[in-house]
């Protein structure tokens, strides 16, 4: 008798790969004699310039998720890891970032069709879920007749715009004048949603007759079609947006797919002693409950060095402490692979000395998830990336939205205007944020008779409490992916 398969199908981006390793974990507390396969996307051999991910010459792939993937196949044997072969770019390909995201797994379909032919030789393939920069993969495992599903690892807000962007589509190609720009970079403005400016959507979605808009119009029309849309959320979060989606406002007159909020899906087995090598969790130890404000930017969160040095005299001036991961900022040419350089190089002189008995700085990482966790932490300045939000909504930590790129600043305004779980930085037009604006904001979130910190504190503090009871036996995450599974069973 062949054995039940689940085959995740991440992007190559580490935080992608978490989520859904995440995701298959809940999978098995649920159904714990599925086989879990998870395909590693091939890189290319001869990367660009413009190409954003690290190629690794052992396994294709960047030596964090090399490590990570490691660690996960010792500790649960149930999730395979499945590498496919590396794949060669056509010569002068200049490609930014999102093109190349959703290139990159189109070049990888002959290898996967082979390894989908493959697997489903010795096991019975119940569902393929695939990333949404896979989409190139959704007519490979529908053209095998396996049912296919989207892991939204983004928000239920995000998910019901992409859906949206379908009718958007439709209206547009329906114009006869074709020359009035502005009719092409459209102001959201949904019942189920706070209004997004144009200027706030990610900047590949500004422009519906751009190549990479292209991408996600297609993307959206994949998803109408799927057999299912998993996303990273809960109901209690996002209600009014999942309502939407389960009613099918986003796409007036036609049919979405059945949407399961399994959220918050979010990084476990965190606070071992490798994770403190910075000492952030022992410092920690020593803050008075809810003192520290913790500021962190992902992966790619980098900042010029006069955005830096305000940051610093706005930390100092409002007489919070802190906890602070710092990247070198680019040279002069904007190169951010320069040499790394020490913090006293890069923050202001004696800054380090004036702070030391309230603040830390550390340099590139942190962990995170322990830090949000601790007790300490009362606030977070973060960039707006969901996997951060869900962390953070997770543990009760309110927010400091200040959005660098993709995504985030449409992220910021769903946190701040429609979920009130954040306060926001006023920015200058090239996104500066002065010392006196982030001394202020930080005061505002953190000092016990702010009105809207103390709002946005409590609310994210009932939200930590419902996320907890979401993925209880009977919570709305838990019942989604009973849902999810019965189908996969029923397969």
């Amino acid at each position: 008798m062949m054995e039940s398969s689940i085959v995740l199908y991440p992007s190559s981006g580490i935080g992608h790969l978490v989520s859904m390793v995440e995701l298959s974990k809940l999978i098995l507390t649920h159904h714990p004699t599925f086989s879990i396969n998870i395909v590693i996307i091939g890189l290319p051999a001869n990367p660009t310039a413009a190409a954003a991910t690290p190629v690794n010459t052992s396994k294709d792939i960047s030596s964090n998720s090399a490590k990570y993937i490691a660690t996960i196949s010792a500790t649960i044997p149930s999730i395979k890891f499945h590498y496919l072969p590396q794949i060669t770019l056509p010569p002068n390909t200049t490609l930014g970032p999102v093109e190349l995201g959703f290139f990159i797994p189109n070049l990888n379909n002959p290898n996967l069709h082979q390894f989908l032919q493959n697997l489903s030789q010795t096991s019975k393939l119940k569902a393929f879920i695939l990333d949404f920069f896979c989409d190139a993969a959704f007519e490979v495992s529908t053209g095998l007749n396996i049912p296919t599903y989207y892991y939204f690892t983004n928000s239920a807000g995000g998910l019901s715009l992409l859906l949206y962007y379908t009718i958007l589509r439709e209206s547009l190609e329906s114009r006869t004048n074709l020359d009035d720009e502005d009719a092409f970079k459209p102001t959201i403005n949904v019942s189920w949603l706070p209004t997004i400016p144009n200027s706030e959507l990610p900047e590949a979605n500004q422009d519906f007759r751009s190549d990479r808009c292209k991408k996600f119009l297609d993307l959206s029309l994949h998803m109408t079609k799927a057999s299912g849309l998993l996303v990273n959320s809960f109901d209690m979060f996002e209600n009014k947006t999942i309502t939407a989606l389960r009613d099918g406002l986003p796409l007036p007159g036609k049919s979405i797919p059945p949407v399961f909020p399994v959220g918050p899906v979010i990084k476990t087995n965190m606070g071992s002693k490798l994770e403190d090598e910075s000492g952030c969790l022992s410092w920690l130890n020593g803050q008075p409950s809810k003192s520290v404000v913790f500021l962190c930017f992902g992966s790619l969160g980098r900042f010029s060095a006069t955005q830096l040095t305000d940051m610093a005299v706005g930390l100092e001036n409002s007489g919070h402490r802190f906890l602070w991961v710092v990247r070198d900022p680019p040279d002069n040419n904007g190169d951010e692979k320069n040499k790394e350089r020490e913090l006293e190089e890069i923050l202001p002189k004696g800054f380090l000395e004036r702070t030391k008995e309230r603040g830390l700085v550390v340099k590139r990482w942190a962990p995170q998830m322990a830090i949000l966790s601790h007790d300490s932490v009362g606030g977070f300045v973060t960039h707006c990336g969901w996997s951060s939000v869900m962390e953070a909504i997770s543990n009760g930590v309110p927010l400091l939205g200040w959005p660098l790129y993709a995504e985030q600043r449409m992220n910021r305004i769903f946190l701040v205007e429609g979920l009130k779980v954040a306060l926001s930085f006023r920015e200058s037009k090239d996104g500066f944020v002065s010392a006196t604006e982030l001394e202020n904001r930080v005061k505002e979130l953190m000092d016990s008779d702010s009105v809207k910190g103390k709002e946005v504190r409590e609310w994210v503090w009932q939200l930590k409490e419902g996320a907890v009871a979401a993925k209880k036996v009977g919570g709305s995450s838990h019942v989604a992916l009973s849902k999810v599974i019965e189908l996969w069973n029923n397969n």
